[in-house]
């Protein structure tokens, strides 16, 4: 089973977990909302990893962020698309109350968050980790070299343009499935 992990401000039912469940199946790909807090929303992934066999995470932005944290405990293959790296400093600017996009539901983003995300960042990850990271070089929010730099001894996908949402999700799926078959996580199993 495939955990989903969407980003800030998105939802658990967009436009990549619909073609997840497309490609790997409906029912082999958990993509839920998550809470607006980071530690609540930590805790509610780890509730799901323990609840359903989870094989795999796939996060993007935000998320691939989330699945990294998770991934000092839990060790899943993780598929990260576009990730952030240090959402605690790309935040500082965007202090204030915002707006999630899928449903209009209001949060927050204040100065605890950004502490609580700057306590979740970890400086390496562990030589026993495995992520396949997938860049665009146009991602407008952003710099594609920071997550290329810290997953450098991962499997990197970086290519030319595209943007923040990735452009083309759809065309890197049959890698997203060779890449968790070799690492025998495939969320059919």
């Amino acid at each position: 089973m495939m955990l989903f992990i969407h980003g800030l401000g998105s939802c658990g039912w967009g436009e990549k977990s619909l073609l997840l469940r497309r490609h790997f199946g409906i029912e082999r790909v958990i993509a839920p909302n998550l809470p607006f807090d980071p530690a609540e929303a930590i805790a509610f992934l780890v509730e799901l990893i323990e609840r359903y066999p989870v094989r795999c995470l796939v996060g993007s932005s935000l998320g691939g962020f989330f699945a990294t944290c998770l991934n000092h405990e839990h060790r899943l293959p993780s598929v990260l698309i576009n990730p952030v790296v240090r959402p605690h400093a790309l935040l500082q600017d965007h202090l204030g109350p915002q707006t999630r996009w899928c449903d209009e539901r209001p949060f927050d983003i204040d100065p605890g968050y950004l502490a609580t995300l700057q306590h979740q960042h970890r400086a390496t990850i562990a030589g026993d980790e495995h992520y396949l990271v997938l860049l665009q070089q146009g991602d407008e929010v952003l710099d594609y070299r920071e997550a290329a730099a810290y997953y450098a001894t991962e499997d990197i996908v970086s290519q030319p343009g595209g943007d923040h949402r990735f452009v083309g999700l759809v065309d890197h799926l049959p890698t997203i499935e060779h890449w968790l078959r070799q690492h025998d996580a495939h969320p059919a199993a």
